[in-house]
C-alpha cells in the first residue's frame, strides 16, 4: 500500500488563540487545504470540475484532538481516499507534528455533487479517473 498523500503546513501565529494553541476549525481548513492539494497533483483544478459540470462536497466529518499545535510548529497533513460502492467515498487523514506526534485525526464522508441537478453522481470514482493525468493518486 502505498503512503498517503502529504502536504507541509507551517502554523502561523493568528490561528493559535488564547491559550496558544491552534483554534480547532483551522485543523478542518489544513484538511481541506491538503484535499485541494491532492486534486492538484493528480492534476484537476477547480476550473476543470466546473467545465465538467461537478464538485466536491463535504457530507460528514470527524475529527480527533490529539495534541495541541502552536505558532510555528511544522506538520504534514495526510489525504487518502478510500473507495467503496455508490455514491459516495471516505477521506482519511493525519496531521502530525514533525517529531512523529499525530496532533489530530479526520475522517470524513464525501461525494461529488453534480451542479446543475444538485445531487451526487451515481460514481464519483468514474469523474475522478477521468478528470485526473493522474488518478493514481486517488488509488484509482
Amino acid at each position: 500500500m502505498a503512503e498517503p498523500f502529504s502536504v507541509p503546513v507551517t502554523v502561523r501565529g493568528y490561528e493559535t488563540d488564547v491559550q496558544g494553541h491552534v483554534n480547532q476549525a483551522v485543523y478542518v481548513n489544513y484538511a481541506e487545504h491538503a484535499r485541494w492539494s491532492l486534486l492538484q497533483a493528480a492534476g484537476i483544478s477547480q476550473a476543470g470540475l466546473a467545465a465538467k459540470g461537478v464538485g466536491p462536497v463535504s457530507l460528514e466529518m470527524t475529527v480527533r484532538y490529539r495534541w495541541e499545535l502552536r505558532a510555528g510548529d511544522e506538520v504534514e497533513v495526510t489525504c487518502d481516499f478510500i473507495w467503496g460502492e455508490g455514491k459516495t467515498f471516505r477521506v482519511e487523514q493525519t496531521i502530525r507534528k514533525s517529531d512523529g506526534t499525530v496532533a489530530a485525526e479526520i475522517t470524513g464522508v464525501g461525494g461529488l455533487m453534480d451542479l446543475k441537478e444538485r445531487k451526487l453522481v451515481a460514481d464519483p470514482r468514474d469523474y475522478f479517473r477521468a478528470l485526473a493525468s493522474d488518478p493514481g493518486r486517488f488509488g484509482l
